[in-house]
């Protein structure tokens, strides 16, 4: 009966190995105004150089924020992002302008305020 019971933790073992693999780093993002609002058809831009981001050319990614504000990525490098926002005359400008780094073949969310 032992053997059984270690081959079991065995392929439990590997089978949960071979599903980390399977997920993909991704991002959810909910956009919000100074208010606390979500924010619909915002611009959302990453960026994975800072000089990309200053410059706002050469985007990883881009989207567009849904009726509920919020827009997401898939097939993301493990990283940190330079994030931009517009939406109108507001945008993300003098705060929440990075994401910190990813955690690797986990769902992230993170939430932006623009203003």
């Amino acid at each position: 009966m032992k053997p059984r019971y270690s081959l079991t933790l065995i392929a439990l073992f590997v089978a949960t190995l071979a599903l980390g693999q399977l997920f993909k780093t991704s991002l959810t993002l909910t956009v919000r105004d100074e208010t606390g609002n979500t924010v619909s058809d915002a611009e959302v831009q990453l960026f994975e150089k800072k000089e990309d981001y200053e410059k706002e050319v050469n985007a990883a990614f881009t989207g567009k924020t849904d009726k509920k504000g919020i827009t997401k990525f898939k097939n993301m490098k493990s990283i940190k992002y330079y994030l931009l926002v517009k939406k109108g005359d507001k945008d993300n400008s003098g705060g929440g302008e990075e994401i910190g780094k990813l955690e690797d073949g986990k769902f992230n969310k993170a939430t932006v305020v623009i203003q």
